[in-house]
Protein backbone atom coordinates (compact mmCIF):
# COMPACT_ATOMS: atom_id res chain seq x y z
CA UNK A 1 0.00 0.00 0.00
CA UNK A 2 1.16 3.65 -1.04
CA UNK A 3 0.01 6.67 1.26
CA UNK A 4 0.31 10.25 -0.55
CA UNK A 5 3.64 11.31 0.94
CA UNK A 6 5.19 8.01 -1.02
CA UNK A 7 6.08 5.95 1.28
CA UNK A 8 5.26 2.21 1.36
CA UNK A 9 2.83 1.33 4.64
CA UNK A 10 4.17 -1.84 6.04
CA UNK A 11 0.64 -3.18 6.19
CA UNK A 12 2.41 -7.12 6.57
CA UNK A 13 4.32 -5.86 9.84
CA UNK A 14 1.52 -4.42 11.22
CA UNK A 15 -0.70 -7.09 10.78
CA UNK A 16 1.69 -9.38 12.25
CA UNK A 17 2.54 -7.44 15.40
CA UNK A 18 -1.66 -7.27 15.51
CA UNK A 19 -1.71 -11.25 15.31
CA UNK A 20 0.97 -11.18 18.16
CA UNK A 21 -0.81 -8.94 20.18
CA UNK A 22 -4.20 -10.72 19.50
CA UNK A 23 -2.24 -14.25 21.01
CA UNK A 24 -1.22 -12.77 23.97
CA UNK A 25 -4.66 -11.30 24.87
CA UNK A 26 -7.12 -13.71 23.58
CA UNK A 27 -4.63 -16.84 25.87
CA UNK A 28 -4.27 -14.75 28.69
CA UNK A 29 -8.10 -13.87 28.66
CA UNK A 30 -9.09 -17.67 27.99
CA UNK A 31 -7.15 -18.58 30.12
CA UNK A 32 -8.61 -16.16 33.05
CA UNK A 33 -12.50 -17.66 31.90
CA UNK A 34 -11.93 -21.61 32.01
CA UNK A 35 -10.32 -21.11 35.38
CA UNK A 36 -13.09 -19.33 36.26
CA UNK A 37 -16.04 -21.04 34.84
CA UNK A 38 -14.51 -24.64 33.66
CA UNK A 39 -14.02 -25.68 30.15
CA UNK A 40 -17.42 -27.25 29.42
CA UNK A 41 -19.30 -24.28 30.40
CA UNK A 42 -17.67 -21.39 27.95
CA UNK A 43 -20.42 -22.10 25.40
CA UNK A 44 -20.67 -19.04 22.81
CA UNK A 45 -23.62 -17.56 20.54
CA UNK A 46 -24.39 -20.27 17.63
CA UNK A 47 -24.62 -17.30 15.51
CA UNK A 48 -23.02 -14.10 15.82
CA UNK A 49 -23.68 -10.92 13.50
CA UNK A 50 -20.98 -8.07 13.22
CA UNK A 51 -22.52 -5.28 12.62
CA UNK A 52 -20.80 -2.34 10.95
CA UNK A 53 -21.78 1.12 9.11
CA UNK A 54 -20.45 4.42 7.73
CA UNK A 55 -21.50 7.30 10.04
CA UNK A 56 -25.58 8.13 9.35
CA UNK A 57 -26.03 4.40 7.77
CA UNK A 58 -28.58 3.65 10.26
CA UNK A 59 -27.25 1.19 12.14
CA UNK A 60 -29.22 1.79 15.48
CA UNK A 61 -32.01 2.22 13.44
CA UNK A 62 -31.79 -1.04 11.51
CA UNK A 63 -30.50 -2.86 14.89
CA UNK A 64 -33.80 -4.04 16.08
CA UNK A 65 -34.51 -5.10 12.90
CA UNK A 66 -31.80 -7.67 11.74
CA UNK A 67 -32.48 -9.20 15.30
CA UNK A 68 -36.12 -9.75 14.68
CA UNK A 69 -35.08 -11.16 11.09
CA UNK A 70 -32.61 -13.30 12.70
CA UNK A 71 -34.67 -14.39 15.65
CA UNK A 72 -32.31 -13.06 18.65
CA UNK A 73 -33.63 -13.03 22.03
CA UNK A 74 -30.78 -11.14 24.10
CA UNK A 75 -30.45 -7.00 23.55
CA UNK A 76 -27.24 -6.09 20.95
CA UNK A 77 -23.83 -5.84 22.58
CA UNK A 78 -23.15 -2.09 21.42
CA UNK A 79 -19.20 -1.92 21.75
CA UNK A 80 -19.66 1.91 22.66
CA UNK A 81 -21.79 1.12 25.65
CA UNK A 82 -19.40 -1.34 27.16
CA UNK A 83 -16.84 1.42 27.01
CA UNK A 84 -18.80 3.70 29.24
CA UNK A 85 -19.38 0.73 31.39
CA UNK A 86 -18.54 1.00 35.20
CA UNK A 87 -15.36 -0.87 34.62
CA UNK A 88 -14.31 1.22 31.62
CA UNK A 89 -15.09 4.24 33.48
CA UNK A 90 -12.86 3.50 36.34
CA UNK A 91 -10.32 3.13 34.07
CA UNK A 92 -10.45 6.13 32.98
CA UNK A 93 -11.05 8.23 35.63
CA UNK A 94 -7.61 6.62 36.43
CA UNK A 95 -6.38 8.40 33.32
CA UNK A 96 -5.20 5.06 31.77
CA UNK A 97 -6.71 3.86 27.85
CA UNK A 98 -9.41 1.82 27.55
CA UNK A 99 -7.43 -0.47 24.87
CA UNK A 100 -7.86 -3.83 23.12
CA UNK A 101 -7.72 -5.84 25.99
CA UNK A 102 -10.38 -3.96 28.11
CA UNK A 103 -13.14 -3.93 25.57
CA UNK A 104 -11.65 -8.11 24.19
CA UNK A 105 -12.57 -8.75 28.13
CA UNK A 106 -15.74 -7.44 28.65
CA UNK A 107 -16.64 -8.61 25.68
CA UNK A 108 -15.62 -12.13 25.96
CA UNK A 109 -17.39 -12.12 29.20
CA UNK A 110 -20.79 -11.45 27.57
CA UNK A 111 -20.66 -13.41 24.64
CA UNK A 112 -20.94 -16.56 27.70
CA UNK A 113 -24.14 -15.21 28.71
CA UNK A 114 -26.78 -17.87 28.09
CA UNK A 115 -29.35 -15.28 26.77
CA UNK A 116 -26.82 -14.78 23.61
CA UNK A 117 -26.63 -18.68 22.98
CA UNK A 118 -28.84 -18.75 19.77
CA UNK A 119 -27.66 -15.45 18.60
CA UNK A 120 -26.11 -12.20 19.14
CA UNK A 121 -25.41 -9.03 17.33
CA UNK A 122 -22.30 -6.89 17.77
CA UNK A 123 -22.59 -3.26 17.11
CA UNK A 124 -19.34 -1.89 16.18
CA UNK A 125 -17.05 -5.04 16.42
CA UNK A 126 -14.42 -5.41 15.16
CA UNK A 127 -12.46 -1.69 14.81
CA UNK A 128 -9.05 -2.42 14.88
CA UNK A 129 -6.17 -5.07 13.60
CA UNK A 130 -6.33 -6.39 17.03
CA UNK A 131 -10.40 -7.15 17.22
CA UNK A 132 -9.55 -8.79 13.88
CA UNK A 133 -7.20 -11.27 14.67
CA UNK A 134 -9.02 -11.59 18.07
CA UNK A 135 -12.41 -12.92 16.40
CA UNK A 136 -10.47 -15.21 14.06
CA UNK A 137 -8.94 -16.75 17.35
CA UNK A 138 -12.18 -16.75 18.97
CA UNK A 139 -14.23 -18.38 15.90
CA UNK A 140 -11.35 -20.96 15.92
CA UNK A 141 -11.36 -22.09 19.67
CA UNK A 142 -15.47 -22.07 19.58
CA UNK A 143 -15.09 -24.49 16.23
CA UNK A 144 -12.32 -26.52 18.53
CA UNK A 145 -14.61 -27.20 21.48
CA UNK A 146 -17.45 -28.19 18.74
CA UNK A 147 -14.90 -31.08 18.10
CA UNK A 148 -14.45 -31.82 21.18
CA UNK A 149 -17.87 -32.21 22.43
CA UNK A 150 -19.79 -33.49 19.32
CA UNK A 151 -19.80 -37.17 20.36
CA UNK A 152 -20.98 -36.11 23.76
CA UNK A 153 -24.06 -35.50 25.72
CA UNK A 154 -22.73 -31.77 25.65
CA UNK A 155 -22.89 -31.77 21.56
CA UNK A 156 -25.72 -29.21 21.35
CA UNK A 157 -24.31 -26.57 23.72
CA UNK A 158 -21.10 -26.63 21.08
CA UNK A 159 -22.61 -25.85 18.32
CA UNK A 160 -20.30 -24.96 14.94
CA UNK A 161 -20.59 -20.98 14.94
CA UNK A 162 -22.04 -19.13 11.40
CA UNK A 163 -20.49 -15.50 11.24
CA UNK A 164 -22.21 -12.82 9.22
CA UNK A 165 -20.25 -9.46 8.52
CA UNK A 166 -22.43 -6.73 8.09
CA UNK A 167 -22.19 -3.68 6.55
CA UNK A 168 -24.45 -0.60 5.87
CA UNK A 169 -22.84 1.42 3.41
CA UNK A 170 -23.65 5.34 2.17
CA UNK A 171 -21.76 7.52 0.20
CA UNK A 172 -19.43 10.26 1.77
CA UNK A 173 -22.20 12.95 1.04
CA UNK A 174 -25.23 11.04 2.23
CA UNK A 175 -23.70 10.35 5.77
CA UNK A 176 -22.95 14.35 6.50
CA UNK A 177 -26.44 14.90 5.27
CA UNK A 178 -27.52 12.82 7.84
CA UNK A 179 -25.77 13.21 10.53
CA UNK A 180 -26.26 17.21 10.02
CA UNK A 181 -30.10 16.15 9.79
CA UNK A 182 -29.81 14.17 12.96
CA UNK A 183 -28.02 17.19 14.89
CA UNK A 184 -30.70 19.45 13.85
CA UNK A 185 -33.67 16.94 15.28
CA UNK A 186 -32.00 16.37 18.31
CA UNK A 187 -30.84 20.27 19.02
CA UNK A 188 -34.86 21.37 18.02
CA UNK A 189 -36.03 17.86 20.67
CA UNK A 190 -33.47 19.00 23.52
CA UNK A 191 -35.18 22.77 22.88
CA UNK A 192 -38.33 21.36 23.56
CA UNK A 193 -37.67 19.50 26.50
CA UNK A 194 -36.36 22.82 27.77
CA UNK A 195 -39.00 24.78 27.29
CA UNK A 196 -41.76 22.57 28.22
CA UNK A 197 -40.13 20.45 30.82
CA UNK A 198 -41.44 17.22 29.59
CA UNK A 199 -39.01 14.76 28.06
CA UNK A 200 -35.64 13.53 28.18
CA UNK A 201 -32.71 15.40 26.67
CA UNK A 202 -30.76 13.52 24.27
CA UNK A 203 -27.35 13.11 23.57
CA UNK A 204 -26.02 15.47 20.83
CA UNK A 205 -23.33 14.94 19.30
CA UNK A 206 -20.32 17.38 18.15
CA UNK A 207 -20.07 16.11 14.91
CA UNK A 208 -23.68 16.29 14.25
CA UNK A 209 -23.39 20.08 14.36
CA UNK A 210 -20.04 20.82 11.81
CA UNK A 211 -19.84 19.61 8.65
CA UNK A 212 -16.11 19.21 9.06
CA UNK A 213 -16.33 16.81 12.25
CA UNK A 214 -19.13 14.98 10.21
CA UNK A 215 -16.49 14.77 7.09
CA UNK A 216 -13.79 13.47 9.33
CA UNK A 217 -15.83 10.94 11.15
CA UNK A 218 -17.21 9.61 8.23
CA UNK A 219 -13.24 9.70 6.95
CA UNK A 220 -12.22 7.67 10.11
CA UNK A 221 -14.71 5.19 9.26
CA UNK A 222 -13.69 4.58 5.73
CA UNK A 223 -9.74 4.65 7.14
CA UNK A 224 -10.21 2.13 10.17
CA UNK A 225 -13.50 -0.10 10.68
CA UNK A 226 -13.91 -0.19 6.91
CA UNK A 227 -10.69 -1.80 6.55
CA UNK A 228 -11.17 -3.84 9.52
CA UNK A 229 -15.14 -5.52 8.16
CA UNK A 230 -12.69 -5.67 4.78
CA UNK A 231 -10.16 -8.09 5.81
CA UNK A 232 -12.93 -10.16 6.73
CA UNK A 233 -14.48 -10.76 3.87
CA UNK A 234 -12.93 -13.91 2.85
CA UNK A 235 -13.61 -15.71 5.81
CA UNK A 236 -17.00 -15.51 7.12
CA UNK A 237 -20.73 -14.65 5.48
CA UNK A 238 -19.99 -11.01 3.77
CA UNK A 239 -23.26 -9.04 3.35
CA UNK A 240 -22.81 -5.01 2.12
CA UNK A 241 -25.74 -3.72 2.61
CA UNK A 242 -26.89 -0.31 0.33
CA UNK A 243 -28.38 1.65 2.68
CA UNK A 244 -28.78 5.00 0.51
CA UNK A 245 -32.80 4.20 0.62
CA UNK A 246 -35.48 4.89 2.85
CA UNK A 247 -35.86 2.57 6.15
CA UNK A 248 -38.37 0.19 4.26
CA UNK A 249 -35.72 -0.29 1.11
CA UNK A 250 -33.07 -0.86 3.61
CA UNK A 251 -34.92 -3.53 5.78
CA UNK A 252 -35.63 -4.83 2.03
CA UNK A 253 -31.97 -5.20 1.16
CA UNK A 254 -30.87 -6.61 4.82
CA UNK A 255 -33.72 -9.08 3.90
CA UNK A 256 -32.09 -10.11 1.02
CA UNK A 257 -28.90 -10.27 2.50
CA UNK A 258 -29.83 -12.96 5.47
CA UNK A 259 -31.98 -15.23 2.66
CA UNK A 260 -31.43 -18.82 4.92
CA UNK A 261 -28.06 -21.13 3.81
CA UNK A 262 -28.95 -24.02 5.14
CA UNK A 263 -25.76 -25.77 3.72
CA UNK A 264 -23.31 -23.22 5.22
CA UNK A 265 -25.60 -22.76 9.06
CA UNK A 266 -26.64 -26.77 9.72
CA UNK A 267 -24.31 -29.39 10.90
CA UNK A 268 -23.28 -31.83 7.75
CA UNK A 269 -25.11 -34.67 9.06
CA UNK A 270 -28.39 -32.49 9.61
CA UNK A 271 -27.81 -31.21 6.22
CA UNK A 272 -27.67 -34.85 4.55
CA UNK A 273 -30.80 -35.45 6.61
CA UNK A 274 -33.14 -32.84 5.40
CA UNK A 275 -31.51 -31.56 1.99
CA UNK A 276 -34.02 -34.07 -0.45
CA UNK A 277 -36.53 -31.83 0.91
CA UNK A 278 -36.57 -28.84 -1.67
CA UNK A 279 -36.87 -25.52 0.06
CA UNK A 280 -40.01 -23.15 -0.71
CA UNK A 281 -38.19 -20.99 -2.96
CA UNK A 282 -37.35 -24.23 -5.51
CA UNK A 283 -41.10 -24.74 -5.73
CA UNK A 284 -42.17 -21.85 -5.85
CA UNK A 285 -39.92 -20.77 -8.57
CA UNK A 286 -41.20 -23.60 -11.07
CA UNK A 287 -44.98 -23.16 -9.73
CA UNK A 288 -46.47 -21.14 -11.98
CA UNK A 289 -45.10 -23.62 -14.80
CA UNK A 290 -46.00 -26.40 -13.04
CA UNK A 291 -49.77 -24.99 -12.87
CA UNK A 292 -49.85 -24.01 -16.83
CA UNK A 293 -48.78 -27.25 -17.82
CA UNK A 294 -51.21 -28.77 -15.66
CA UNK A 295 -54.50 -26.62 -16.82
CA UNK A 296 -53.55 -27.44 -20.15
CA UNK A 297 -53.04 -30.89 -19.85
CA UNK A 298 -57.06 -30.94 -18.11
CA UNK A 299 -58.33 -29.20 -21.72
CA UNK A 300 -56.23 -32.20 -23.42
CA UNK A 301 -56.22 -35.53 -21.57
CA UNK A 302 -59.75 -34.59 -19.89
CA UNK A 303 -61.35 -32.42 -21.83
CA UNK A 304 -65.10 -33.14 -20.76
CA UNK A 305 -64.43 -33.42 -16.91
CA UNK A 306 -63.02 -30.19 -16.91
CA UNK A 307 -65.49 -28.79 -18.91
CA UNK A 308 -67.67 -29.94 -16.17
CA UNK A 309 -66.10 -28.74 -13.41
CA UNK A 310 -65.78 -25.02 -14.74
CA UNK A 311 -69.27 -25.40 -15.27
CA UNK A 312 -69.81 -26.09 -12.12
CA UNK A 313 -67.58 -23.57 -10.62
CA UNK A 314 -69.72 -20.93 -12.90
CA UNK A 315 -73.00 -22.16 -11.11
CA UNK A 316 -72.56 -23.04 -7.56
CA UNK A 317 -69.60 -21.20 -6.61
CA UNK A 318 -68.88 -17.94 -8.06
CA UNK A 319 -72.57 -16.61 -6.70
CA UNK A 320 -71.41 -17.60 -3.08
CA UNK A 321 -67.67 -15.90 -3.85
CA UNK A 322 -69.49 -12.87 -5.03
CA UNK A 323 -71.65 -12.20 -1.77
CA UNK A 324 -68.58 -12.93 -0.20
CA UNK A 325 -66.49 -9.71 -1.84
CA UNK A 326 -65.82 -7.97 0.89
CA UNK A 327 -64.24 -10.31 3.40
CA UNK A 328 -62.18 -12.28 0.51
CA UNK A 329 -63.47 -15.65 2.32
CA UNK A 330 -65.86 -17.85 1.28
CA UNK A 331 -66.85 -21.39 2.12
CA UNK A 332 -69.03 -23.98 -0.49
CA UNK A 333 -70.13 -27.07 0.23
CA UNK A 334 -70.90 -29.61 -1.93
CA UNK A 335 -72.38 -32.84 -2.74
CA UNK A 336 -71.58 -33.53 -6.33
CA UNK A 337 -70.44 -37.04 -7.14
CA UNK A 338 -67.54 -35.79 -9.72
CA UNK A 339 -64.93 -34.65 -6.82
CA UNK A 340 -65.07 -38.16 -5.52
CA UNK A 341 -62.35 -38.66 -8.37
CA UNK A 342 -59.14 -36.85 -7.39
CA UNK A 343 -58.44 -35.54 -10.44
CA UNK A 344 -61.85 -33.38 -10.58
CA UNK A 345 -61.05 -32.02 -7.56
CA UNK A 346 -57.01 -31.32 -9.21
CA UNK A 347 -59.21 -29.11 -11.79
CA UNK A 348 -60.93 -27.22 -9.14
CA UNK A 349 -57.77 -26.21 -6.97
CA UNK A 350 -55.93 -25.26 -10.07
CA UNK A 351 -58.35 -23.39 -11.67
CA UNK A 352 -58.51 -21.22 -8.72
CA UNK A 353 -54.70 -21.05 -7.79
CA UNK A 354 -55.00 -19.73 -11.60
CA UNK A 355 -57.19 -17.27 -10.99
CA UNK A 356 -56.13 -15.68 -7.70
CA UNK A 357 -57.94 -17.78 -5.58
CA UNK A 358 -56.41 -20.20 -2.66
CA UNK A 359 -59.13 -23.04 -2.37
CA UNK A 360 -58.76 -25.49 0.27
CA UNK A 361 -60.92 -28.82 0.32
CA UNK A 362 -61.96 -30.80 3.13
CA UNK A 363 -63.43 -34.42 2.18
CA UNK A 364 -66.27 -35.59 4.52
CA UNK A 365 -67.72 -39.23 4.77
CA UNK A 366 -71.02 -39.68 5.68
CA UNK A 367 -72.62 -43.27 6.59
CA UNK A 368 -76.11 -43.52 6.72
CA UNK A 369 -79.21 -46.18 6.70
CA UNK A 370 -81.41 -46.08 3.64
CA UNK A 371 -83.27 -48.83 3.76
CA UNK A 372 -84.19 -51.55 6.60
CA UNK A 373 -86.00 -55.50 5.66
CA UNK A 374 -88.10 -55.61 8.22
CA UNK A 375 -88.72 -59.56 6.85
CA UNK A 376 -85.29 -60.29 7.26
CA UNK A 377 -84.07 -57.35 9.20
CA UNK A 378 -81.50 -56.66 6.64
CA UNK A 379 -79.90 -52.69 6.63
CA UNK A 380 -78.77 -50.91 3.84
CA UNK A 381 -76.28 -48.54 4.22
CA UNK A 382 -75.21 -45.60 1.61
CA UNK A 383 -71.88 -44.08 2.04
CA UNK A 384 -71.99 -39.72 1.03
CA UNK A 385 -69.38 -37.53 0.76
CA UNK A 386 -69.78 -33.67 1.32
CA UNK A 387 -66.97 -31.62 0.08
CA UNK A 388 -66.51 -28.40 2.41
CA UNK A 389 -64.47 -25.69 0.21
CA UNK A 390 -62.68 -22.89 1.68
CA UNK A 391 -62.16 -19.84 -0.98
CA UNK A 392 -59.71 -17.30 0.08
CA UNK A 393 -58.89 -13.93 -1.81
CA UNK A 394 -57.72 -10.18 -1.51
CA UNK A 395 -61.26 -8.63 -0.68
CA UNK A 396 -62.60 -5.54 -1.28
CA UNK A 397 -60.96 -2.18 0.51
CA UNK A 398 -63.78 -0.21 1.70
CA UNK A 399 -63.44 3.31 1.30
CA UNK A 400 -64.88 5.60 3.79
CA UNK A 401 -65.06 9.29 2.95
Amino acid sequence: MIEKSGKTKDVSGADDLAAKEAHVIFDSIWAELEAEFGRQNLRFPKSIILLGGAPGAGKGTQTKFIMQAQGFAGEPIVISSLLDSPEMKKIKDQGLMVGDREVIKLLMRKLIDPKYRDGVLLDGFPRTRVQVEFLKLLVDRINDLHEEFQNTPLALEFRRPVIHVMVLYVEEKESIERQLKRGREIERHNQEVEQTGIGEKLELRVTDLDPEAARKRYQVFKEQTWDALQSLREIYHYHLVNAQGSIAEVEANILRELQYQSSLELEPRTYDMIRAIPLATEIAENARIELVKRLDRYAVEHQEMFQQVLDIIQERFLPIIKRHALTGHAIVNTEHPIFERSTALAMLIDVFAERGFQAVVDKNRYDYVERIDLETGIVERQTKYIFRIQIKFKGSEIRRG
